[in-house]
């Protein structure tokens, strides 16, 4: 039962962001994500209270996105290289598929949001799988030991948000994978270890 529910929540924010790109949030209406999605209004108010509430639905389209990453990953390669992998990817996806102006919003909603934050969530599979590269990189040596895992994993998820929302204030005027390219790598020499450098 609770991978269908999943499956109808997926189709439904899927649907909702392909709207959102190609119309515009404010063009976009519940029927017509409703319609896309081939679910019911019934059961886009089971899982959302109104179209604003799909802003934070953003970080769960983006843990889809790493779920089908993680299934390319070569978990034999160094996992410094896997997370830049990564980066590059979901830029590339966010770069080519979100509205930057909803990108900014969901920020801005996460700044004003009382309780849960979806984009700090430990569950997600966001941190699952970077919790799963950092110790990877830890036990064979390519990662330092001198920070903890949670707090490297910390530290690189602020580098990326620091990365997004630079991006949104310059109002998407530059290539994000294309800088993440160059700036990624320069935040990951700071965690390998000297033998890796």
């Amino acid at each position: 039962m609770k991978k269908s529910s999943n499956l109808t929540k997926s189709k439904i924010v899927s649907a909702a962001w392909q709207l959102f790109y190609e119309q515009g949030f404010d063009s976009t209406t519940v029927d017509e994500i409703v319609s896309l999605s081939g679910t019911s209004k019934g059961s886009f108010y089971h899982y959302f209270d109104s179209k604003d509430s799909l802003i934070g639905s953003l970080a769960y389209l983006f843990d889809e996105k790493y779920a089908q990453l993680e299934k390319e990953l070569n978990f034999e390669q160094n996992a410094l290289d896997n997370m830049t992998f990564l980066t590059r990817e979901l830029f590339m996806m966010i770069e080519n598929t979100i509205d930057i102006e909803l990108l900014s919003r969901l920020y801005g909603q996460q700044l004003n949001k009382r309780g849960e934050k979806e984009l700090l969530d430990q569950s997600r599979v966001y941190y699952r799988l970077l919790r799963k590269l950092v110790q990877l990189g830890q036990q064979r040596g390519e990662i330092t030991r001198a920070k903890s895992t949670a707090e490297i994993v910390r530290l690189y998820a602020i580098a990326e948000r620091a990365l997004l929302y630079d991006w949104c204030l310059h109002g998407g005027e530059y290539s994000l994978a294309e800088y993440a390219s160059s700036t990624i790598p320069l935040f990951l020499n700071g965690i390998r270890t000297e033998s890796e450098a």
